[in-house]
């Protein structure tokens, strides 16, 4: 069973998730929210991820976000809304973590909050929202973004390349006030 937000995000109490003894290999991360009231602006919650080739403060090697996917293919946006509206996860992406280039070391993904039409939205105020990464079946984190109510922007994951060259999971969701063009140096910043 998930562990939600208000309890601990990872599977594990105190320790890392990773797959059996090989490391997590494809994970889906899938973003879901209801959209505005009638007559509000929308709300465009955006998934973000963002490389890295050392676990030092550094700019990321590339981003992933908006429609897009990584240069070599193992990071894809697969689903992008800009409302919320549909069935199901508003937003998908795929990050397949054991075709990453051996040089990537760490893997950042965080979900942000467009502020458009003169209305600045917290996720406390955005309705429904939540976050699940799984690896096929098995689900490792479920985020209802409780935790960080006041906040613009979050960090929901940290992928860690091992000793072992293998992937785990690592921290909990952690909340900024920020736009979607900061997150990524502020998700690389904080510890």
């Amino acid at each position: 069973m998930p562990r939600r937000s208000s309890e601990l995000a990872v599977l594990r109490k105190g320790g890392p998730v990773s797959g059996l003894n090989k490391g997590l290999n494809k994970v889906e991360v899938s973003l879901k929210w209801d959209p505005a009231p009638l007559g509000a602006p929308p709300c465009d919650l955006d998934i973000i991820a963002a490389t890295f080739t050392t676990d030092a403060l550094q700019e990321p090697d590339y981003l992933v976000s908006f429609d897009s996917r990584s240069p070599d293919g193992t990071i894809t946006l697969n689903r992008d809304s800009q409302t919320g509206q549909g069935f199901g996860a508003d937003e998908v992406m795929t990050l397949e973590l054991e075709r990453l280039a051996p040089r990537y070391v760490r893997v950042l993904v965080g979900v942000a909050i467009q502020q458009q039409g003169g209305v600045q939205r917290t996720f406390g105020e955005v309705q429904n929202t939540q976050v699940k990464l799984r690896e096929g079946y098995t689900e490792l984190v479920e985020h209802d973004f409780a935790a960080v109510a006041d906040a613009t922007a979050a960090k929901v994951a940290e992928f860690v390349r091992t000793g072992t060259g293998g992937w785990e999971l690592r921290g909990d969701i952690q909340g900024y006030d920020a736009d979607p063009g900061a997150l990524p140096w502020l998700m690389s910043a904080s510890e």
